[in-house]
């Protein structure tokens, strides 16, 4: 099979990580492949705010939770954040932020690291403290959060592969 192929049917979202953070190059990397997504008319609106700060990204993963009501890290341990907001001025840019996710997830797993796709970033960067961050990093304009990527070094096994369901693919040849 495929290399490539391969390694977007082996992805697996993880869970679990170690303290640890990555090397910024490895996390360069995925943000190098999540910038290379394609794009609406190749408007690139999509930007990508890369968390490591510890006091940050706990921050972050307190807020996320109380969207949902609930106490606790919904980043799973991960120590790097890797937060994608589109650009709402381009009609795709819900479509562009997640291609640059999806790219994400694969370049972090083909690089041995884990990843997963944790939501609640629009409603996260709607409050007023996020947007402030956001113009102190330089980022204005009207951006959604579409997504957060967390990302570590698995700890433990991947998770198994799951089955996928049949009855998905309909041809019209």
């Amino acid at each position: 099979m495929n290399e490539f192929i391969k390694g977007i049917k082996d992805r697996r979202s993880v869970r679990k990580f170690k303290a640890e953070v990555p090397k910024k190059e490895e996390l360069e990397a995925i943000i190098e492949a999540g910038l290379a997504a394609p794009s609406g008319m190749n408007r690139q609106g999509a930007v990508i705010l890369a968390i490591t700060d510890k006091e940050i990204r706990d921050r972050l993963a307190k807020d996320n939770a109380a969207v949902m009501g609930r106490e606790g890290d919904p980043f799973y341990g991960a120590p790097a954040v890797l937060v994608v907001l589109s650009d709402k001025q381009y009609p795709t840019y819900l479509y562009d932020g997640c291609l640059v996710m999806e790219n994400m997830l694969l370049a972090a797993h083909s690089l041995g690291l884990g990843a997963v796709w944790i939501h609640r970033a629009k409603e996260t960067f709607e409050m007023d403290g996020w947007k402030a961050f956001l113009k102190e990093k330089g980022l204005e304009g009207d951006y959604e959060g579409i997504g957060n990527c967390v990302v570590g070094y698995p700890d433990g096994e991947l998770p198994p592969v799951k089955e996928r369901l049949e009855n998905r693919v309909y041809w019209a040849e």
